[in-house]
């Protein structure tokens, strides 16, 4: 029988409108959903290919064991058992410490795994937490934290109402919006323009949203840093302290920025990051004159070796410029789940703990992804030994890449809840498949906490899941009942699904049921309202929500005036890089590694390719369509060379998420486009001193012709 279903698409942060339609277990067809408020009848190819990752017949659905080096289905019971039981004697003889865990992407993209997998990761006691957080956005966290007093308090453009976007390190139109839930995000850059206003993009490749900017600029990598200080240093100088009236009252130690920004020359600035002093001083004042702009900064700018000051720094131009909790400008939302209202999330925090062997300090409870490898591989006290990997594939989304296969290989124990046998899993012990995305429910906790708009929404299972499967939320329901007996823990009888948290969630939230608000929402009334429901524009609110002890943005943390000190030093103090800088890319039929094995999404040309400059051609005698060797200080490998002029010169690119040609995987559409894995070629040395993010973008190389 066909049904129409109304839901969101879970697969990346745009969350946009779907309407399904389906023929018993089967999908007809996936459309936009013209009735969502918010996404307005948008989606991008990757929402058609749910479908294909419901049918796709190498996911996984039932429990894998490796056995004499083979895979074997095993029941539930008995791989829930054995995984509690190896856990749990691996703590009991080396120490909680002796546990890793690693969280991917999808987590917050799951409803379930949101709910229910923190209790289990909780009970381990480890401070070995890692996360694809910290090779992606940490900075933006950690900034929020410092000056805010919440990690979670995080300004997003309100692209619907701003006059003057500048974007850096982001491809908005490619990524869909990115720390910036923004669905439809093409019109809505568009209209900024009809309206008047202008898009400036800085970016080391002339990207998508680069042409259809205004203007563009390159940038060298790494350059972010020098470009950003002498941007707000023009406009410390030069933009009248009445635009910033409405913050006055609440901003601390801007008296201090503005000192240490007196040294700073421009030209020296300019020099750094290639970028001339007279664009610079053009960008500041159109800043400065516009009645609304944002300064919005992305992956290009987080994962660089000073992402930390990158992130404070645009926060800093917002709040100079007095866009920050403006209209226009840059404003938190008021979602209807408030994780940091209700306190449902921790506000964050820095070096509580630090690393075993480099002693690096954990940044908003997460240690950088970089110090995995070293610390399975180096013997001491604190080893890991046994890790947990979660919806996750750090084999190609880390730095290094083949030196963590070397450590994952040397694991006493290893468990993967994951339901593809990948580049990562395939090094497991027992890899635990959850449902499929349209076998369970969802509601977007974080993304929505991130949206150009307050709106909700929740979307409804499509298909009754196999019968022998588990969603996540069962999966870590049941580990950690498993390991409270364990432990002699009390646990309660009683199992609370995520939908039923949702609706405490929603019932108390700032539009609640019980708290009388309107439109008084709760699980229900989003059930009635299955395309969605509009919660009205963004609004100042950033002030009344600080959560600093004296209820003022901090806008000179300590951390960042030693960062910015050891930069400054740094400034002129050595040659600028003559040799080529990596860069990766995105594509908008790829999300990170995991969208690889559905052909609609990979067929055509090769995606995979280097984008060199047609002058780098030229200098390094290399041929359009022909092969290179590509070397890092920690790989050299054989790839594609294709010629681009909007690849600044110097400048190579490679996209992320492939290298597909490991063997011992089940992607048999991923094995057929293989690719090469960027992150074969990155740096696991690079880092961010403070956050300790991967420092991925501006990694040096050489190229030679094959």
């Amino acid at each position: 029988m066909e049904q129409t279903i109304y839901r969101a698409c879970p697969l990346c942060e745009a969350i946009c409108g779907l309407e399904i339609k389906t023929d018993g277990q089967e999908v007809i067809s996936i459309r936009g959903d013209k009735d969502d408020p918010f996404s307005r009848g948008h989606i991008c190819p990757k929402a058609v290919a749910l479908k294909d990752i419901q049918e796709d017949p190498d996911r996984l659905q039932k429990p894998l064991k490796k056995v004499d080096g083979q895979w074997r289905e095993i029941s539930w019971d008995d791989a829930l058992d054995e995984v509690t039981d190896r856990l749990f004697e691996i703590n009991r003889t080396h120490g909680a410490d002796s546990i890793g865990i690693y969280l991917g992407n999808p987590n917050v993209h799951n409803l379930g795994a949101m709910t229910h997998a923190p209790i289990f990761y909780k009970m381990l006691r480890t401070k070995n937490r890692y996360s694809a957080t910290t090779v992606d956005q940490l900075p933006h966290q950690l900034v929020s934290h410092l000056m805010y007093g919440h990690q979670f308090l995080l300004p997003v453009p309100d692209i619907d109402h701003t006059d003057y976007m500048l974007i850096l390190g982001g491809n908005p139109l490619v990524s869909n919006g990115s720390m910036m839930t923004c669905p439809d995000i093409k019109k809505r850059l568009k209209a900024i323009q009809d309206r008047g206003g202008k898009i400036i993009v800085i970016d080391p490749r002339r990207t998508e949203t680069a042409h259809m900017a205004e203007r563009h600029h390159f940038i060298r990598p790494g350059g972010d840093t020098a470009f950003l200080l002498a941007l707000l240093k023009v406009l410390v100088e030069t933009t009248a302290p009445e635009k910033r009236a409405h913050l006055s009252d609440h901003l601390d130690n801007v008296d201090q920025v503005e000192n240490i920004l007196k040294p700073v020359k421009v030209s020296d600035c300019a020099d750094q990051c290639g970028i001339a002093r007279e664009d610079i001083e053009t960008i500041a004042k159109e800043l400065a004159a516009a009645d609304k702009a944002t300064c919005y900064g992305r992956l290009g700018v987080s994962v660089t070796e000073n992402g930390t000051l990158n992130h404070w720094l645009i926060q800093m131009i917002n709040i100079v410029t007095g866009n920050l909790d403006k209209i226009g400008g840059t404003l938190v939302t008021d979602p209807a789940i408030d994780l940091v209202g209700m306190h449902l999330m921790g506000p964050g925090g820095y070096g509580r703990w630090r690393s075993r062997i480099n002693d690096l300090p954990e940044a908003c409870s997460d240690l950088p992804a970089t110090e995995m490898a070293t610390e399975i591989l180096t013997p001491g006290d604190g080893q890991i030994n046994a890790m947990i990997i979660a919806a996750g594939n750090p084999v190609l989304s880390t730095p290094n890449g083949k030196q963590l296969e070397r450590a994952l290989e040397s694991l006493d124990f290893m468990v993967c809840v994951d339901f593809y046998l990948n580049e990562t899993t395939r090094h497991a012990d027992i890899i635990l498949p959850p449902t499929a995305p349209l076998e369970h429910d969802h509601y977007d906790i974080t993304f929505l906490m991130l949206a150009v708009r307050n709106v909700t929404r929740y979307s409804e299972t499509v298909f009754t899941p196999p019968e022998g499967t588990l969603h996540d939320w069962q999966i870590y329901d049941e580990l950690t009942r498993r390991m409270a007996v364990k432990m002699g823990a009390p646990i309660t009888t009683k199992k609370r699904a995520p939908h039923r948290l949702v609706n405490l969630g929603l019932a108390y939230g700032p539009y609640g049921k019980r708290r009388r608000a309107e439109p008084g929402l709760s699980l229900q009334k989003l059930k009635d309202h299955s395309h969605g429901i509009d919660l009205g524009p963004l609004n100042p609110g950033l002030l009344q929500k600080l959560k600093t002890k004296n209820r003022k943005i901090n806008c000179f943390p300590d951390l960042i005036r030693q960062g910015l000190e050891e930069f400054l030093e740094k400034l002129n103090s050595g040659p600028k890089q003559n040799g080529l800088l990596l860069i990766g890319r995105r594509h908008l039929r790829s999300n990170n590694s995991w969208m690889h094995n559905y052909d609609r999404l990979v067929k055509g040309k090769n995606r995979c390719t280097l984008l060199v400059h047609p002058d780098d051609i030229d200098r390094y005698g290399l041929s359009e369509g022909g092969y290179a060797l590509l070397s890092s200080r920690v790989t050299e490998q054989k790839i594609l060379v294709e010629s681009c002029e909007d690849m600044m010169p110097g400048t190579v690119s490679l996209p992320h998420g492939w290298g597909h040609d490991r063997d011992g995987t089940r992607l048999s559409v991923a094995r057929d486009h293989a690719g090469v894995s960027v992150n074969d070629f990155t740096d696991d040395t690079l880092r961010d001193p403070i956050a300790g993010t991967a420092a991925v973008n501006g990694v040096p190389v050489k190229i030679k012709r094959i």
